[in-house]
């Protein structure tokens, strides 16, 4: 178990030890505080785009399923008519400039594993720049859009938005509610009464702070060939080697148990880049991954090297909240 992953752990499970923390937990809501507080009067540099601008992000440290959330949000815009753009900090990506705009041809060291991803499932106009107000304006100067969604840009207080979306882990919640390094939090959890809406990736139903959403897996995909099956391609009981380079990779082997297989799990960091000499595995059995890794495999893939599609669910509940929103953001949409 690498340090992180033990001081991920500590987090959520508790262990004497982070009370050495504190003193720079201290220090880290000061500065987290006081930033959030200048944006609130409006110092600074801030960037107010000429069309709303939806936030989804997080307030704690690991994956919360922001990706599949964000696919769901685009769909459903356009489907009301709207038309939207996507920008993001492009973690990992190292484009020859920035702002960058995101095409489905490009290689994912370049545009980054989840902005890639985004655009090859949608076609969406997206840019990154660690500056997402810079973004923004680069995204309106090649596109007539109506709506601007903020992938991960919640403590980004540049950029000025009308809705934030917070996702939380229904299953980790907050953790012990501290502050990095203490605890998972990028903000105190007091944050959350000030935001629009919270989900709950996982949750059996809405709650009394929050709506519920899961995420449904749905076929089967084959790197090499692209090949869509149905799960039951992969019959009950089948054992398989499962990759996962995300946030939170313990949710995706479960998911797999779930489906009734038999993962041989190979958890990777966030974002990780793969060869193919890594992920040569024995014995010989068929490779499933996320659709984030895949990205960054397709081009050395074998033959029975698969991903899983998942799409977010949320509740009619919350539906309805954003159909309202979007009413009041944009009128006649």
């Amino acid at each position: 178990m690498s340090a992180a992953d033990r001081l991920l752990e500590a987090w959520y499970r508790g262990h004497p030890a982070l009370a050495l923390l504190r003193p720079l937990e201290w220090l880290y809501r000061r500065v987290v505080q006081g930033k959030r507080a200048r944006f609130l009067a409006g110092e600074g540099e801030i960037y107010r785009a000429p069309v709303p601008v939806l936030v989804v992000g997080n307030i704690t440290v690991g994956g919360t399923g922001k990706t599949p959330l964000i696919l769901f949000l685009i769909e459903h815009c356009r489907a009301r008519g709207l038309r939207v753009g996507v920008v993001s900090r492009g973690y990992g990506a190292t484009p020859p400039s920035l702002p960058w705009r995101v095409r489905a041809d490009q290689p994912a060291a370049q545009a980054g594993d989840e902005p890639l991803l985004i655009v090859q499932r949608t076609g969406v106009a997206l840019m990154i720049d660690p500056d997402r107000g810079r973004a923004v304006r680069a995204l309106l100067a090649e596109e007539s859009l109506d709506l601007i969604l903020c992938d991960d840009g919640l403590q980004h207080y540049r950029l000025a938005r009308d809705l934030e979306l917070v996702l939380i882990d229904a299953a980790r919640g907050l953790g012990n509610r501290r502050c990095l390094p203490a605890g998972p939090l990028r903000e105190p959890a007091e944050r959350l009464d000030e935001v629009d809406a919270v989900l709950f990736n996982g949750a059996e139903a809405d709650r009394a702070d929050g709506f519920a959403f899961r995420l449904q897996p749905t076929a089967l995909v084959n790197l090499a060939s692209g090949e869509r099956v149905a799960l039951d391609h992969l019959p009950p009981g089948q054992a398989l080697h499962a990759v996962a380079g995300i946030g939170n990779p313990q949710r995706f082997f479960d998911t797999l148990e779930a489906l009734n297989w038999r993962p041989v799990p190979h958890p990777f960091a966030d974002h990780a880049q793969y060869d193919a000499a890594q992920l040569s595995f024995e014995p010989p059995l068929p490779l499933l991954m996320t659709e984030k890794d895949a990205v960054k495999c397709r081009a050395f893939a074998a033959a029975d090297w698969w991903y899983l599609a998942v799409d977010a669910v949320p509740t009619p509940a919350f539906i309805d909240w954003l159909d309202n929103e979007l009413a009041r953001l944009i009128p006649g949409s």
